[in-house]
């Protein structure tokens, strides 16, 4: 049986392989805030953290998590407290919210890698994430706000 840790708790798995993250997560783990959307790592509604980069957990394979740390939005601050989250609430980003977890995992590793992103380094870290209710002048400012850095 191999094993991963998922939010900072160690899990077995004793599977297929090739089954993708985010079923792990979703239907073995009960973990329902990743969610599915296109299915080919195109529209990042399913980004998680593994070993602390962004991924798409649609295309990642469990035997690539294996071993390793996986975060998802649920993990990112238990009581819905980190920067990212707290900035989402204040500059009202989500609608329809579907993407939202995605979008906010993308961000926390865009902060975790650079914690004062310039415009071009947020549109750059956050294009892969589609937002179907075009919230992306929010999802910028939220960006910028968790970050401490004031809008142009």
């Amino acid at each position: 049986m191999a094993s991963l840790t998922v939010n900072g708790m160690s899990r077995d798995f004793n599977g297929d392989g090739n089954m993708p993250l985010l079923w792990y997560i979703r239907d073995e783990l009960q973990m329902t805030g990743t969610k599915f959307g296109c299915g080919m790592a195109l529209c990042g509604a399913c980004t998680v953290h593994l070993d602390g980069a962004a991924v798409r957990s649609c295309m990642t394979p469990m035997s690539a998590a294996l071993g390793k740390r996986v975060t998802t939005i649920e993990g990112l601050d238990a009581q819905g407290q980190h920067p990212l989250q707290v900035a989402w609430r204040a500059v009202g980003v989500p609608q329809c919210g579907y993407c939202q977890s995605g979008q906010i995992m993308q961000a926390a590793s865009l902060l975790q890698k650079n914690a004062r992103p310039s415009d071009a380094d947020i549109e750059a870290a956050m294009s892969g994430n589609i937002c179907r209710c075009g919230t992306y002048t929010r999802i910028k400012a939220a960006i910028k706000q968790a970050a401490g850095v004031k809008e142009a």
